[in-house]
């Protein structure tokens, strides 16, 4: 049986009525057949072709959609229009979405779906999509739509922790030979004050739920108002205005002209409201007249015939026949429906094509598929051929993939900007290293000494200066030589001899002293050499992990990370440290040389001594004799000359022995540090930190070698990664298929 408008609308209580006996196979009346003609039908069909390949959900499809206040009789608008009888519920009628959806098919049938609310769980959308009946009667309806407003947790109207209102979509597709392709949505009824049984929320949802609907450009309204209460009052049409700015996809329609009284003021309102002349809509306005509380058990041939009737007297009359009655209204929408339609089917193409890009786009964005252990090895595979060249190129210095980038010519060298710069920063360490140890590597800075040539005395001078600005500098932690003085170095040695003397002369030193010279004297090695590695290998991390977000995907770097580059990484260093404890253990046995610089050195520096004491004896005994010619001529008294030799003797024998052995450990010192220098740069940064990256950093050999399950741990998709790979493929494979239907369904229309 129909439902009572009139009663259920508003929310008052009505007396229960059962559903007529119609069969789906039931005649429908000749304008029912006469809503489409067959250009629409060929139009609807397209639109119903891409509905079917589930193109709702991705795209906005066209659709009529009924809306209006509640008790505005919206709902039997839709009945006259699809002559489908709805069952009704108690207090309210419509208490979610219901999309009905007409489809012409040469057997009858009744499947009713639920949309679920895409907020929902996941688990309650799997639950909601599960929900499908199938009747064959209209009598079975009922039931079924209360099995659906169950499902959706609706329950009893104002019952104990049940909701009004569903965000849910009810779908009832009806299919038969005589029915029009067709889709319309009723929305529940605007609600302008809560009470027990609608709450404030439910009033928000409503009005969000018609406001999504409505914006949709591609939508046809059928604002529905009732002649029953002033046009003020009801607030649908502000809303649609307001959604359809350029007011060419909005339709009013009136209902209950019947409740007006004859002849008052408020009947000629409403009739210039249907004439267009008061509240203006492009598409004009439409007057129905349905079924009264004394004419629910009649057919929709009957129901029409009284409406005719109606309409066919009073001031009614003077209304356009265009403007009333359900067969002028079915006439309108056709012609509304088609032309609509056809102005939006070319921005639907466009809009299918701009999502099928996107979508691809995005598919694009998640790399390769990596489903199988096959696919993961050769992606894996192919991450490691990547990473692999990266490397190499940065391990001899040849920057020419894309990767290494521009350089910043503002910062440092070493900056993290220009790490990507790998063998220039290693280069630049080194040479940092080399100078750290140069300047910082002794433990106490001795001034120049008689046996310096002048180039030594410049760079003496010149680190002097250098080790003041370092004291200054409170932030390093890099040792600071203490400045001794020539003499306050003798001092020094002189203290060691005395403490280190064996059975040697007086006036000379055994070998042993150069050792315990030379080991205080280098005592910072270690820690700068240290200090140098452990700065490397954090630069070595850092351009590794750099690499690896270039070539590896993101979910990928804290597996690999974990997995093998840490481990390896940190073993590299870690036998880096070992042979710079064998390097330290070799520095810690006695010095032993054969570098012919020591002893040419040592020769030089005596040289230079001795020549130095002979020009400052030759000064002490120098005259000046006046000659005949008046000239002046520089005398040597050999007496003098000799006294003043004599006087540069040093008579302190552990003092010219001190002397003696600083030169000699100056001199290997500077021999053993240009080793020292060399070997850490060569076998601690080179052997184990720089040289093996490309063969322990995920190398095609590391690669084979991993079984299945590493293999999976680093390169298996993660489930969420899986799940949003199949939706946005299933998304494509349904775009594409839409466009394909697209295009068949235009070749017909052309046809």
């Amino acid at each position: 049986m129909p439902w009572n408008t009139s009663g259920t609308e508003g929310g008052g209580a009505l007396t229960p009525v059962t559903p007529m006996a119609i069969n789906p196979d039931a005649v429908t009346t000749s304008s029912l057949k006469a809503l489409q003609s067959e250009d629409q039908r060929k139009v609807m069909d397209i639109v119903d072709k891409l509905r079917r390949t589930g193109l709702g959900g991705i795209v906005e499809l066209p659709q009529l959609v009924v809306c209006g206040d509640q008790s505005s009789g919206k709902s039997s608008v839709l009945e006259a229009i699809t002559e489908i009888p709805f069952p009704r519920k108690e207090n309210l009628c419509t208490r979610f979405a219901t999309e009905i959806i007409l489809r012409r098919a040469p057997n009858s049938m009744i499947s009713i779906t639920i949309t679920p609310d895409k907020l929902r769980p996941k688990q309650e959308q799997t639950k909601f999509k599960s929900f499908n009946k199938t009747i064959d009667d209209f009598k079975q309806l009922p039931d079924v739509i209360e099995g659906a407003t169950e499902a959706m947790g609706l329950g009893e109207v104002g019952g104990t922790g049940s909701r009004a209102f569903s965000r849910d979509v009810l779908s009832v597709q009806i299919d038969g030979p005589d029915r029009p392709q067709l889709t319309l949505v009723d929305l529940p009824g605007l609600i302008h004050s809560s009470n027990r049984s609608q709450t404030e929320a439910d009033k928000e949802l409503i009005l969000n739920l018609v406001k999504e609907y409505i914006s949709n450009p591609r939508t046809i309204i059928l604002a529905v108002v009732s002649a029953k209460n002033d046009m003020a009052n009801q607030i649908i049409v502000d809303y649609a205005r307001k959604a359809d700015r350029d007011n060419k996809r909005t339709l009013g329609i009136i209902t209950k002209p019947d409740y007006l009284r004859e002849g008052t003021e408020n009947e000629l309102s409403w009739i210039e409201i249907a004439q267009n002349k008061d509240v203006y809509l492009e598409r004009g306005w439409h007057m129905l007249k349905n079924r009264g509380d004394n004419e629910m058990d009649s057919t929709f041939a009957e129901r029409n015939e009284a409406e005719g009737l109606f309409f066919s007297k009073g001031r009614y009359v003077d209304l356009p026949r265009e403007s009333v009655g359900i067969d002028a209204l079915r006439e309108r929408l056709s012609k509304l429906l088609l032309t609509h339609l056809i102005k939006e089917l070319p921005s639907l193409k466009e809009e299918m094509n701009t999502k099928l890009q996107a979508t691809s786009d995005e598919i694009t964005m998640l790399g390769e598929k990596r489903s199988t252990i096959t696919e993961q090895r050769m992606m894996l595979m192919k991450v490691s051929m990547q990473i692999n060249d990266i490397l190499n190129s940065a391990v001899k210095g040849f920057y020419e993939s894309s990767f290494f980038g521009a350089i910043d010519m503002n910062a440092n060298v070493d900056a993290k900007v220009n790490i990507t710069r790998f063998r220039a920063v290693i280069q630049h360490r080194n040479l940092a290293f080399a100078e750290n140890m140069r300047l910082r590597g002794h433990t106490y800075s001795i001034g120049v000494g008689p046996g310096d040539d002048h180039n030594e005395q410049a760079e003496i001078m010149k680190d002097e200066k250098e080790l003041m600005r370092m004291s200054e500098d409170l932030l390093s932690d890099l040792p600071k030589p203490k400045m001794f003085t020539r003499e306050q170095a003798i001092d020094w040695v002189k203290k060691t001899l005395e403490r280190s003397r064996g059975y040697e002369l007086p006036g000379t030193f055994q070998p042993m002293l150069i050792s315990q010279l030379f080991w205080e004297q280098s005592q910072p090695w270690e820690k700068i050499a240290l200090g140098h590695i452990n700065g490397v290998a954090v630069i070595c991390k850092e351009f590794v992990h750099k690499v690896l977000q270039y070539a590896a995907p993101a979910e990928f770097l804290p597996r690999i990370t974990g997995l093998s580059v840490d481990a390896a990484l940190k073993s590299s260093l870690a036998a880096a440290k070992q042979e710079l404890a064998k390097l330290i253990k070799d520095k810690a046995r006695h010095p032993m040389t054969y570098n012919h610089y020591f002893t040419t050195t040592l020769q030089k520096q005596r040289q230079r001594k001795h020549q130095k004491i002979a020009k400052k004896a030759a000064e002490a005994s120098a005259e000046e004799k006046r000659m005949n010619d008046g000239s002046y001529q520089t005398l040597i008294k050999p007496d003098d000359l000799g006294e003043a030799m004599s006087k540069a003797i040093e008579q302190d024998m552990d003092r010219f022995s001190a002397g003696e052995a600083l030169d000699y450990e100056r001199a290997y010192y500077k021999d053993e540090l240009k080793y020292f220098v060399a070997s850490v740069c060569k076998e601690c940064i080179e052997r184990h930190l720089v040289e093996p990256l490309p063969n322990v950093i995920l190398s095609p050999l590391v690669v084979a070698a991993m079984s299945e399950k590493e293999i999976s741990f680093v390169a298996a998709e993660p489930p969420e990664i899986t799940q949003q790979r199949a939706h946005l493929e299933s998304r494509m494979a349904m775009i594409e298929k839409g466009l394909e239907t697209f295009r068949e369904a235009m070749g017909g229309l052309r046809r």
